[in-house]
């Protein structure tokens, strides 16, 4: 099933979700103000935490991509997919709420909550939102799990 993912037509999907999904993740996060700042704060940047976290954002990206294209591959089938539709709908919107580099931008959620006067910063939890990461990354895991089994 998965395998159909990587064949034509299938895989010009993929790569058009793919690039796009990064795309509004760096514009929605930010990203690409903080690169422009990477070299003045080079002693400070916890390398470690931005090379995992645009790691995860990079991994979300692409299963995002298969997610959305089985979804394509299954509904041109006349196959339900409402149950899968909705598991990747959700793992999309988690990666674009961390961002590209969760520690270091907003990312959509903060935005949102800060349109409403509260401020909210990936930074005050534990792995600094890398868990966010995580669970999306898993869910979007757990999706392709469904994909398999259905």
């Amino acid at each position: 099933m998965i395998s159909q993912v990587f064949k034509k037509p299938y895989v010009y999907i993929f790569t058009l979700v793919f690039f796009i999904y990064l795309i509004l993740n760096a514009v929605i996060s930010q990203f690409y103000i903080t690169l422009q700042y990477i070299p003045y704060y080079l002693g400070t940047i916890k390398w470690g935490e931005l090379l995992v976290s645009g790691l995860l954002s990079v991994l979300i990206g692409f299963l995002v991509a298969v997610n959305i294209t089985l979804i394509y591959i299954r509904w041109k089938k006349r196959i339900n997919v409402k149950k899968q539709s909705f598991l990747t709908s959700l793992g999309t919107l988690g990666g674009l709420i961390t961002g590209v580099c969760s520690a270091c931008v907003a990312g959509l959620f903060p935005i949102v909550f800060g349109l409403f006067g509260v401020g909210f910063s990936f930074l005050s939890l534990p792995l600094k939102g890398i868990e966010i990461q995580l669970v999306v990354l898993a869910l979007l895991v757990f999706n392709l799990y469904i994909f398999k089994k259905t």
